[in-house]
């Protein structure tokens, strides 16, 4: 993969492209990149199915049975002997569906209204997590394929001698993971939790035994002189590390 496409691939202009939202110049861009680089197409393709899953889990369906009540119906009215009797019939018959309509989308959207706020915010939460996974792996994949990204192993101390993970450190785009290879064992009642501090403040990254993938890895805030710590807490994990019980540390920062 070039440069030029590595480049291309960083921006957003395929998302806002699927949103229809790049302007003239941009959409014409996209379109030549899709046609012209089989990786920016394939791309573009990942990114068209996560949104046709995201479009398939909120689509509405209509009512059980209202189909079937109104083939019936119609059925039913075939049977209606006369031209007259059968239009008074057909025409009591629709009267009657949208009566019924009338009522059950009335009855509904007053259910919708009172669920309304709660349905907005479940989106939006969908949505923002939707975004935040997609950035998630463009990150990661410049961080795997970036020329400019460190790569540093992390050996567990006497204490975890089994633990071993592999941090990747980008100092140019200011992107850090960390992939926890192999996890010793410990007893039920201990957990590994990692930790990072940066700027003077400690930030609770997770528990590793959550998250302990072979082919996962661990986003890590990115600060001047970071540092990164795992360590050994109680099941569950800590609200703050236990100085006396890391197991291992990186220093990642700039």
């Amino acid at each position: 993969m070039t440069d030029k496409i590595k480049q291309f691939l960083e921006t957003d202009l395929l998302e806002k492209y699927l949103l229809d939202s790049t302007t003239k110049e941009e959409t014409l861009q996209v379109e030549r990149y899709i046609a012209m680089y089989p990786e920016v197409s394939a791309t573009y393709d990942e990114l068209q199915d996560n949104l046709e899953v995201f479009a398939k889990l909120h689509a509405l369906e209509t009512p059980d049975g209202l189909k079937t009540k109104i083939i019936n119906k119609v059925k039913a009215e075939k049977k209606v002997q006369g031209k007259f009797h059968k239009y008074i019939a057909i025409a009591c018959s629709i009267a009657f569906l949208f009566a019924a309509a009338s009522f059950f989308f009335w009855d509904q959207n007053n259910s919708l209204k009172e669920e309304n706020s709660i349905v907005n915010n479940k989106i939006k939460s969908i949505e923002d997590n939707m975004r935040q996974q997609l950035e998630d792996v463009r990150n990661q994949f410049i961080v795997l394929n970036n020329p400019k990204t460190k790569k540093f192993t992390v050996q567990g101390n006497t204490k975890a001698k089994e633990l071993k993970a592999v941090a990747y450190i980008n100092p140019i785009k200011k992107l850090s993971y960390i992939n926890v290879r192999n996890i010793p064992n410990l007893p039920e009642n201990q957990c590994l939790q990692m930790w990072a501090e940066v700027d003077g403040k400690m930030i609770n990254i997770g528990i590793i035994n959550e998250i302990s993938d072979k082919d996962k890895l661990m986003a890590l805030p990115f600060g001047e002189n970071a540092v990164g710590y795992i360590t050994i807490e109680p099941k569950g994990g800590n609200e703050s590390p236990t100085v006396k019980n890391i197991v291992a540390n990186i220093n990642y920062g700039l």
